[in-house]
């Protein structure tokens, strides 16, 4: 009998490893090319393939059991591995259970084919795109050096027309966060409903944060625009992760995103070869926990090794976030990001706490409020009208030498005097 898991966990599958037609400069995947030494076959063998989701289906939970492709660029596995995948998954499939399909791709060689596969066979598409064309081509490159923004604009219109909105994934570095609203409105323009900010930090050899990096600064400003401009005009057209996160915690429920979770470790790696990960950011020899031949997907991730793993990231918490009021929505981050040092000289505190407690503070009264009307059954033009209503009555009296009613503590003309109703 398959031992399975009590809790769900999710796997996301490396069927390429590190290999990409792109070379994004801020990407930290590449680096584990040469952890193998060039001895890695392009691709993930067919029976590497059938063993991982063999063990992935007999070790989950069910009903639903959700497969991630991701990379490297996964597409380069080809289109035929992914139509082996999804007759693999049909055979081992309990009755009554389903199967769900994201592929998390850079989008430059989905063409009219695959997109009719991927919308028969019902895959979600995570779509990397970097706002725009400026900013997404300082960073997101071929292999030829030349801009990528034209062949990834073209593939998330051609998803479109085969009934695919992609979710919209854009990190933010040190260029987007000189255009925080431009870059928002090209994705929004885009009419997928669905996009998340990825913050870009990097350190070199030396512990140093990389110039591509977004500053703590510049991420919590970036946040602040893009949601001060969905707050106005947005709501019900477009769904913004981080916003949608923290309403989910704020109306009872737990998020879905690891950094925001107490604990993590639910969210493993299988790389080409079969060997498996702690996590998408610790693909490193000394987070190797074993490999889907000789162990089951469920023996892994309940291990003590990575139990271990996961709850490190709530018992390694500083003081300054265990007093924190925004505990709840952030829990001190992802772990690969706390090596910064608390107000208390505590080592361990998450590199972008002061960007992250910035956006809480400004966007938090405002999510709590949509939350409240939400639950009044109000629709979208309803809360906008509401929340209009409130920043008028916010901003009543308030002069340019008073402090700011976001609650940032700035004075008004030094924060929000331009952006008041």
């Amino acid at each position: 009998m398959p031992l399975r898991t009590a809790e769900p966990f999710t796997v996301m599958a490396k069927p390429v490893g590190p290999r990409c037609n792109l070379a994004c400069s801020y990407c930290y995947y590449l680096e584990t090319e040469g952890m193998y030494g060039g001895e890695l076959p392009p691709k993930m063998s067919d029976g590497l393939l059938e063993s991982y989701i063999r063990s992935y289906i007999e070790s989950s939970p069910g009903p639903v059991v959700s497969f991630i492709w991701h990379g490297g660029e996964p597409a380069l596995a080809g289109l035929d591995f992914y139509r082996k995948a999804v007759e693999i998954q049909r055979r081992y499939l309990p009755p009554g259970w389903s199967v769900w399909n994201n592929l998390q791709t850079n989008g430059v060689l989905l063409d009219e084919e695959w997109c009719s596969f991927l919308a028969e066979a019902r895959f979600d598409v995570g779509l990397s795109i970097d706002g725009t064309r400026l900013v997404h081509d300082t960073y997101r490159k071929d292999r030829g050096g030349h801009g990528t923004y034209d062949r990834v604009i073209r593939t998330a219109k051609l998803l479109k027309a085969h009934g695919i909105r992609a979710d919209l994934l854009c990190t933010v570095n040190s260029a987007s966060v000189q255009d925080p609203v431009g870059v928002y409105r090209t994705l929004r323009d885009l009419d997928t409903g669905w996009v998340q900010f990825i913050p870009i930090v990097r350190r070199d050899r030396d512990g140093r944060v990389t110039p591509d990096s977004v500053t703590p600064e510049g991420y919590g400003e970036f946040l602040c625009a893009v949601f001060d401009e969905w707050v106005r005009n947005d709501i019900g057209r477009l769904e913004i992760q981080q916003v949608a996160e923290m309403g989910l915690v704020w109306s009872g429920g737990r998020p879905s995103l690891c950094w925001m979770a107490p604990a993590c470790g639910r969210v493993l790696v299988v790389e080409q070869d079969g060997s498996v990960y702690s996590c998408d950011h610790f693909v490193r020899p000394e987070c190797r926990i074993g490999d889907i031949v000789s162990s089951s997907l469920a023996e892994l991730v309940d291990s003590p090794v990575q139990r271990s793993f996961g709850d490190a990231k709530r018992d390694r918490l500083p003081r300054q976030c265990r007093a924190c009021q925004w505990l709840n929505v952030c829990n001190g981050g992802c772990p690969k990001d706390r090596f910064a040092v608390a107000e208390d000289g505590e080592p361990g505190l998450n590199y972008l706490c002061a960007g992250l407690r910035r956006f809480f503070a400004h966007a938090g009264p405002q999510i709590r409020r949509i939350v409240e009307l939400r639950r009044l059954g109000k629709k979208p033009h309803e809360i906008m009208a509401q929340l209009r209503a409130d920043a008028m009555e916010r901003w009543r009296g308030v002069g340019r030498n008073d402090p700011c009613p976001c609650g940032s503590g700035e004075k008004a003309k030094h924060c929000c005097w331009d952006k008041r109703p």
